[in-house]
């Protein structure tokens, strides 16, 4: 059970508002920080150019400062992947230095990744880079890609497709797949699918909602205010409550999504659906 809000009767004369969505302002800020670029460091950041500060302990202890106030938000405290992918297994998988940091510092046009703040200095980047390699390691590459992929987006159809699209088609009640697998390792996704992952993510977090005649309707929060709640229902319909109508609001811990598990999704037809996942990519 989650955090349960009840309500009395609250005044008609109220007005009907919902909040206004802060996506936009964060992409003009982004946007903004790309289009000015940075200055200093370019020398730094060639095709040979080496983290100066790894393995220093000091830059480390900062970069981990730095990392926990502006990176966990989308990628966990452990750096393992939350709204953003895990990123542990970078330098395993053949990045470099050099292009981690144009990565960082530019961000990625077109994601949810935005450039790093136009006030912060290269060494910022750096440290934070430390900090990122002193918690990974050779064993976190990502699991070999196993498993049929046609036969995966079969069973994605059937089982997945109700509550996610790909490519414009299927229900809206979970995140929109189409690149999942640029975010996402095959480990996150396993957990997710199994139900042993508790992170839900922005914009679907589970609620409950009481009606003043006794009805309970479950679904995911997309907007919430002083007076005003509005959700979409197991059904994928969009409803807006008013509070003074409601009894209870109830943030659940239990996310929407089902865990699949052995009996429902068998082993091997989690290797074809994982694989197939590791194919929605943003080129693609």
């Amino acid at each position: 059970m989650g955090q349960t809000t009840r309500y009395g009767q609250r005044s008609a004369a109220r007005s009907w508002r919902w909040v206004l969505p802060t996506a936009m302002l964060c992409l003009m800020g982004s946007d903004l920080a790309f289009t000015q670029g940075r200055g200093g460091g370019a020398g730094a950041t060639g095709p040979a150019a080496k983290n100066p500060v790894e393995g220093n302990a000091s830059s480390i202890e900062n970069g981990g400062r730095i990392f926990l106030s502006r990176c966990t938000g989308c990628h966990g405290r452990d750096g393992r992947g939350f709204v953003g992918p895990d990123l542990t297994g970078l330098w395993a998988n053949g990045a470099t230095d050099a292009q981690l940091f144009q990565i960082v510092q530019r961000g990625v046009p077109g994601t949810e990744m935005p450039p790093f703040d136009i006030r912060s200095q290269d060494i910022e980047i750096w440290e934070t880079l430390a900090y990122l390699k002193s918690i990974s390691s050779p064993a976190a590459a990502s699991e070999p890609a196993v498993g049929d992929a046609a036969n995966g987006e079969r069973i994605f159809r059937a089982t997945c497709s109700g509550c996610h699209v790909v490519g414009g088609q299927g229900g809206e009640l979970g995140p929109n797949l189409s690149r999942i697998g640029s975010g996402r390792s095959r480990a996150t996704l396993k957990d997710k699918i199994r139900g042993t992952s508790k992170v839900i993510r922005d914009g679907y977090e589970p609620v409950t909602v009481v009606t003043k005649d006794g009805q309970r309707i479950r679904g995911v929060k997309k907007n919430e205010d002083d007076w005003s709640i509005q959700i979409m229902d197991t059904r994928a319909r969009l409803r807006g409550f008013q509070k003074e109508t409601l009894t209870e609001v109830t943030a659940e811990k239990q996310s929407i999504m089902p865990a699949y598990g052995p009996a429902q999704i068998s082993d091997h037809d989690l290797d074809d659906l994982l694989r197939y996942l590791g194919t929605l990519r943003a080129n693609r």
